[in-house]
């Protein structure tokens, strides 16, 4: 997808202040997220693409909490508060107040914080379409079959945009129409500057319209216009969690059919989510039932899946990864991890390296070509190039009080059901017993064995398990071995 190159004298006013209440969240409603990010922070990215000269979000419900938000996003952006919510109207004026004087000119941009499927390509057009046109107001709108809840968009009988109607104040004959205002709306600076101290509460809900502007533009005989938006679902807004999570399966399709038209195989879309800051190369692979989160990286030839949650997780190209649970992780090249592997920050594997069934990691580097194979704990370790471990392998890396490291080096082979109490320190080359709970350093090319020798106490069970299914078949078995012996 491209991205839309600097808009000439843009200032983007985003507004974030409503309350959200069917939400019925203590979470401010922009602050939902979706596709991993918030409502609010999409927004922000689809207007960052427009590189305004100015951005201004406007906050007033649970500001505490939005505000910050606003700010870690995007750094740069000014901050007005609308203490009290009085309509969009009211809430320009306060951005407009925000402004510096330099910022109150060119082409003003109204978008709205809870649109997380917009796109900046979509406002670039819509501004181009404005500043092209000279008009003193622009409305982005929508040819909808049901439009129920929204504002309509009034023409005369040559088509010219006369006005916008809310709901709640349409004629019947007004409430058919069916191109509907999605809130979006351009403004010359010049025009709303004074525009803005001509809107009047005088309607329904007692509020100053933002959308009143069109009416006013008429009356000064001024240009003003429709664009409608062929693709309406990006203004499209959220006001409960079930429609929030329409939006985020319709972000997540999105997002999934723009990664198959850049070569990704994906086996079942329905299945799979990927969020917006994850990057795939071509001819990646990922099987059902696969999340990938943050900012993962998957590099090409690699396979994904099934089942799989990797949130901020690097994985090389031609890796092999199923089953599987990672987070702040690096797979290498070549690697294969899982069935259900638990990979937890700092998680490091080489290149053709191996993680395997039911195995967790905790801030470990595992060399090139080591291995991991089955049911073990690795936490803060480091094991060296070609070494495998042992199935049941432990590293106590925790005292009680504090963590502590163990270092296995390079071509090490150790043991089945091995501890390893931290710090200890295994040399390359060396090897382990089964069973061995390792204390003390190994050095190079030693064996290290802490099992002793195995004792075998006859009849012990016939003479303390009497009476028990135990006791009849050791007993049956021994009955067998006297009549062999006899024949």
């Amino acid at each position: 997808m491209s991205t839309p190159g600097p808009t000439p004298a843009v200032t983007v006013v985003v507004l974030a202040a409503g309350g959200g209440t069917r939400m019925k969240s203590k979470t401010a409603k922009v602050l939902h997220p979706l596709a991993g990010r918030s409502m609010v922070g999409h927004v922000l990215a689809a207007v960052a693409e427009l590189q305004p000269r100015r951005v201004v979000a406007v906050v007033g419900h649970q500001r505490e909490q939005v505000a910050p938000h606003v700010s870690e996003a995007m750094p740069e952006a000014l901050i007005a508060v609308q203490k009290t919510q009085d309509g969009t109207g009211h809430a320009v004026r306060i951005a407009w107040e925000a402004l510096p004087e330099a910022d109150r000119e060119g082409t003003v941009l109204v978008a709205y914080g809870d649109t997380p499927l917009l796109e900046g390509r979509s406002l670039a057009a819509f501004l181009e379409d404005h500043q092209g046109a000279g008009r003193a107001v622009s409305i982005l709108s929508g040819i909808v079959a049901r439009p129920h809840g929204y504002g309509r968009v009034v023409r005369d009988a040559d088509g010219g945009v006369t006005g916008i109607v809310e709901q709640k104040d349409a004629s019947p004959e007004q409430l058919a129409v069916n191109e509907i205002n999605s809130g979006i709306l351009a403004f010359d600076a010049a025009f709303l500057r004074e525009a803005l101290p001509r809107l009047s509460a005088d309607n329904a809900a007692g509020e100053y319209y933002l959308t009143d502007t069109v009416a006013l533009a008429r009356q000064d005989g001024l240009g003003v216009g429709a664009f409608p938006l062929d693709d309406v679902l990006q203004t499209e807004g959220a006001n409960d969690r079930a429609q929030l999570a329409e939006l985020g399966r319709e972000k997540n399709r999105r997002i999934v059919a723009d990664w198959m038209r850049a070569g990704v195989t994906v086996m079942d879309p329905a299945t799979t989510w990927i969020e917006v800051d994850v990057q795939l190369a071509p001819d990646v692979t990922i099987l059902p039932g696969t999340q990938l989160l943050g900012a993962t990286v998957v590099e090409e030839d690699a396979v994904i899946g099934p089942d799989c949650t990797l949130q901020d997780v690097e994985v090389g190209a031609g890796a092999r990864v199923v089953r599987t649970h990672g987070q702040l992780a690096v797979i290498g090249a070549g690697a294969t991890v899982g069935p259900f592997s638990y990979l937890r920050p700092g998680t490091r594997l080489g290149a053709g390296g191996k993680i395997g069934a039911f195995v967790e990691t905790k801030n470990a580097q595992i060399g090139d070509g080591a291995k991991v194979p089955h049911l073990s704990y690795v936490g803060d370790a480091e094991i060296g190039e070609g070494t495998n471990i042992g199935a049941g392998t432990i590293v106590a890396n925790y005292d009680g009080v504090h963590k502590h490291r163990t270092v296995i080096g390079k071509h090490a082979r150790t043991a089945s059901n091995n501890t390893f109490v931290a710090p200890v320190t295994v040399g390359d080359g060396a090897a382990t017993g089964a069973g061995s709970v390792i204390r003390e350093d190994v050095p190079a090319g030693a064996l290290a064995v802490t099992a002793g020798p195995q004792r075998t106490i006859s009849g012990w069970v016939l003479r303390r398990r009497e009476g028990t299914a135990q006791a009849d078949a050791a007993r049956a078995a021994g009955a067998a071995d006297e009549q062999a012996q006899e024949i």
